[in-house]
């Protein structure tokens, strides 16, 4: 980050830089929906779906791939050898992303038959490890991401352990923490999202007893009132599927977290910026359904969204669609409204 880029960053009031960020998720945050996300906020931190190191190192797929527009970027890998994080967290500093982070916090079955994601909480030791070998090789922060705790080890003694251990032994000095717990067996991923209970005071406290880490909070957050208010107990805040099924929720962050004095884009400026990175996304040979299945939630709540919807998902996957998809699309959106 050059001189003047810091100075800004100085300037911008009272919450540190990484005051929102847009959660990992999988199968939804890939490079198209980070560069159409980028286009509603310049500030919002965002993230790569998870990332195995085994993808990274043994796959013939380019998973580090992105567009330069995304930053700030960062990588989430999933992966409990520490050689083989500290040799993808390598290749990442190499490819420019701007942080790393260490999945602790997905409860899937396949996640945890890889040994990494939620199940990692009981090996604090392990983590420990792999946070300070990639932290070796690289000089971009390495963070975390947790759960409040596992199955029944869900004591706020065994949290503080994990981050205590994480912290001193590993060098981690950036976490974010889904205010629940995990049950790595019984729930579905989905249903792990939805049915342990939040506990946003627990996150609340974990800052307070540790004042010299960097946390944020993530979970059940569906508003800038929220995240305002979650600001006022903690460095940061995540938010997940809110954001990606009404990304419009990002029209005013960086107005009102970040202090930039620029107009709040409006709905239809949005879809008309994605053109020239579809123009030029078709032309490479991706399909337009792979693109436009971001943009599905844009009109959320306004009159015409349905209408929107149904005709992007009815012809954008279509051979040959191009532009003219949402364009016709737009036109389902009364042409009296200024959004």
């Amino acid at each position: 980050m050059n001189e003047q880029s810091n100075n800004e960053q100085t300037q911008l009031g009272q919450y540190p830089d990484c005051r929102l960020s847009i959660a990992p998720m999988l199968d939804w945050t890939d490079r198209h929906c980070r560069y159409f996300h980028r286009l509603i906020s310049e500030r919002t931190q965002l993230y790569t779906e998870m990332v195995t190191t085994g993808a990274i190192i043994h796959g013939k797929g380019d998973y580090l791939a992105y567009n330069e527009e995304e930053h700030p970027l960062v990588l989430q890998l999933g992966g409990s050898n520490p050689a083989e994080l500290a040799q993808c967290a390598k290749l990442a500093a190499e490819r420019g992303y701007d942080e790393i982070n260490l999945n602790v916090g997905c409860p899937s079955d396949r996640v945890q038959n890889g040994r990494f994601g939620a199940c990692l909480m009981g090996e604090a030791d392990l983590v420990a490890q792999c946070v300070s070998a990639m932290r070796e090789v690289v000089d971009i922060p390495v963070s975390v991401k947790t759960r409040i705790g596992i199955d029944d080890q869900d004591s706020y003694e065994f949290l503080t352990d994990f981050i205590r251990i994480v912290s001193e032994k590993g060098g981690c000095e950036d976490f974010t923490i889904h205010a629940r717990k995990a049950w790595l067996s019984g729930l579905s991923p989905k249903e792990n999202r939805e049915i342990p209970p939040l506990d946003y005071p627990r996150v609340y406290q974990l800052k307070q007893d540790f004042p010299h880490l960097t946390m944020g909070i993530n979970g059940g957050v569906k508003t800038m009132a929220e995240i305002e208010a979650h600001l006022q107990h903690m460095d940061g805040v995540m938010v997940g599927r809110e954001a990606y099924q009404n990304p419009y929720l990002l029209a005013e962050v960086d107005q009102r977290l970040y202090g930039l004095d620029k107009p709040v884009k409006k709905r239809r400026e949005i879809v008309e910026a994605m053109f020239p990175y579809i123009e030029r996304e078709l032309a490479k040979g991706t399909y337009l359904n792979h693109i436009s299945r971001h943009m599905l939630g844009l009109f959320q709540n306004m009159p015409g969204a349905r209408q929107w919807r149904r005709h992007i998902s009815e012809n954008a996957h279509k051979p040959g669609s191009g532009i003219e998809v949402l364009e016709q699309a737009m036109a389902k959106i009364p042409a009296h409204l200024d959004v």
